[in-house]
């Protein structure tokens, strides 16, 4: 049960975050469908930071540099979205689209490069470049709890203050609205979608490195982060663009994907003899299943996904 539990605050801190950064950028008015792809890259900036470090630096700079490089690498890879569908007006879809695929192939393309580099061409198998300094992001010795569940909840908190309490925030929420009158109220519209689509770049990359240190025991930089960008998309509309539900659908996924991991732990569940990838599937045919359910009450930014044009009234 205990295992159960940790492996639940884990995938479930890698949906919040996730989710929460495709809040932002959807608050803002843009559709963020490349969450997959900016994870992917996220976890690969980390990774490297992991693999070149050296083992004699203390924990707390190990995971502080593994955290920056990868909320640097999530914002930067980001603005592809915000160039081409805010300055450029780019189907928002498509580009989210097609940022899924080529942050995979970026990853694959990178690892195996370096790979090939240290072997010096040899024909052994690449290998992943995250493999074991996982104990160095634990917050105690003999523990499975990482830091990261600690950013996880401050941020989660943050993200409240700043969209409901902040002149920032609730600035983003209008131009999620209503741009025109946004702007006519003399709010940079281009500026804070430009801001969204950062924040949930450096919230994807974070939950990037989160997921591939603390969820898997070795990131196969070849199948990506498993769908975690696209159940962090419903989990999002889950929660109704708004933190707090996020935190919840957060941990009934969570939960879900969870099993997947330890249910070989519960004899009840062992009797059934259904295979792990059954188990693996579940939090997608739930997601399917709870989106379905509740997508009529749905409550998305009603310029969500529509270019900004200052003509328009």
């Amino acid at each position: 049960m205990d295992l159960l539990l940790q492996y639940t605050l884990v995938f479930t801190s890698v949906l919040t975050l996730v989710a929460l950064g495709g809040c932002f950028s959807e608050h803002s008015g843009v559709i963020n469908i490349g969450l997959e792809g900016i994870m992917v890259i996220g976890a690969l900036g980390g990774s490297l930071v992991l693999k070149y470090m050296s083992a004699a630096t203390p924990a707390i700079w190990v995971v502080l540099a593994t955290v920056g490089v990868a909320i640097a690498a999530g914002v930067i890879y980001s603005l592809l979205l915000g160039v081409a569908s805010i300055t450029f007006k780019a189907d928002q879809t498509l580009v989210g689209t097609a940022m899924n695929m080529l942050g995979v192939a970026a990853a694959t393309v990178a690892v195996k490069s370096i790979n090939i580099a240290e072997t010096m061409g040899s024909n052994n198998s690449p290998k992943v470049i995250y493999s074991g300094v996982k104990d160095k992001l634990l917050m105690a010795p003999g523990t499975e709890y990482s830091w990261f569940l600690v950013f996880a909840v401050i941020l989660l908190i943050a993200s409240y203050i700043v969209l409901y309490k902040t002149k920032f925030g609730l600035r983003l929420q209008a131009c999620g609205e209503h741009p025109q009158a946004a702007a006519s109220v003399g709010i940079n519209v281009v500026k804070m979608r430009y801001a969204g689509v950062m924040i949930s770049g450096a919230l994807g990359g974070l939950g990037g490195i989160v997921y591939i240190t603390a969820g898997v025991s070795q990131w196969q930089f070849d199948v990506g982060v498993a769908g975690f960008g696209f159940l962090s998309l419903a989990v999002m509309i889950f929660g109704q663009w708004k933190p707090v539900r996020i935190v919840l659908a957060a941990l009934l996924f969570g939960l879900f994907r969870a099993l997947g991991s330890v249910y070989t732990g519960f004899d009840f569940l062992n009797n059934l003899n259904i295979p792990k990838s059954v188990y693996n599937m579940l939090p997608y045919i739930v997601s399917l299943i709870v989106l379905a359910l509740s997508s009529k009450r749905s409550r998305a930014p009603k310029a969500e996904g529509i270019p900004y044009d200052k003509g328009m009234r």
